[in-house]
């Protein structure tokens, strides 16, 4: 009896491997082809992952840009408003403010500035001059935050979104390689691969873009959050200005 198994298990064995490994050869594994041979549903998956890949690529790009060209005018522009306000001159320093309009500093620095110059031209009180002041500072600061943080949102987004959208292509890659075996009525790795490879790409590619978006979102946001660090201290070193006028005007 046992003779007569032992035959039988390497002859199965043997119709297994022809089974799994036939017509190996004839999946085309590059590009072109894995996206001809993929349904149109995976088809519009890769293009919506291509379309928020761009996006999020502009939106690194740009955020990169802005914060870095803001973080340059601000290193120029602290010690020359300094000096300005050091010797008393209120005019000057925002000149220089508005010579650095990139600048997050700038920006509410000059708000405050403003402000303060326009009350004490009209003969207001001291104390509603500097209370107009911080109420300025405190609207810019709202405004520019909102400034730095364009475009986080939606890259916050596509990095949360992206895997999801991918692993519906892999869903549908996995129900067309189903479907592609029950019409070939083909046994065999070869009538699935297609739809197999379908969905491994959409896999990969949802990674791909979610990836670098997430890791750049948080980076972004540390800095927006330094930028906003920042802003805090310039406008209570502003006020802080502005009550010691204040204090020596009665002074005198």
């Amino acid at each position: 009896m046992l003779a007569n198994l032992a035959p039988m298990a390497v002859n199965h064995v043997h119709t297994a491997a022809l089974w799994i490994f036939q017509d190996n050869s004839t999946v085309a594994w590059d590009p072109i082809s894995m996206w001809h041979s993929m349904g149109w549903v995976a088809k519009a998956v890769v293009i919506v992952l291509f379309i928020m890949s761009g996006w999020s690529i502009a939106v690194m790009i740009d955020r990169w840009m802005a914060f870095n060209s803001a973080r340059k005018q601000s290193r120029s522009f602290a010690p020359a408003v300094a000096g300005a306000l050091r010797d008393g001159k209120i005019d000057e320093a925002i000149k220089v403010a508005e010579r650095n309009k990139k600048s997050h500093l700038a920006k509410v620095v000059t708000a405050g500035l403003m402000e303060f110059r326009a009350h004490q031209e009209s003969g207001e009180i001291p104390g509603e001059t500097i209370e107009a002041s911080r109420r300025a500072l405190e609207r810019t600061e709202a405004i520019v935050h909102a400034e730095l943080k364009r475009g986080l949102g939606g890259l916050a987004t596509i990095g949360s979104t992206a895997p999801f959208v991918g692993l519906f292509g892999t869903v549908m890659g996995i129900l067309h390689a189903f479907q592609e075996m029950s019409n070939q009525h083909a046994p065999g790795i070869s009538a699935v691969a297609g739809g197999i490879a379908e969905a491994l790409v959409t896999t990969a590619f949802g990674l791909l873009v979610a990836i670098p978006a997430v890791m750049m979102f948080n980076y972004l946001t540390g800095r927006v959050e330094a930028f906003d660090v920042e802003m805090d201290n310039s406008s209570s070193e502003l006020i802080d200005y502005f009550l010691k006028r204040r204090g020596a005007g009665v002074r005198r």
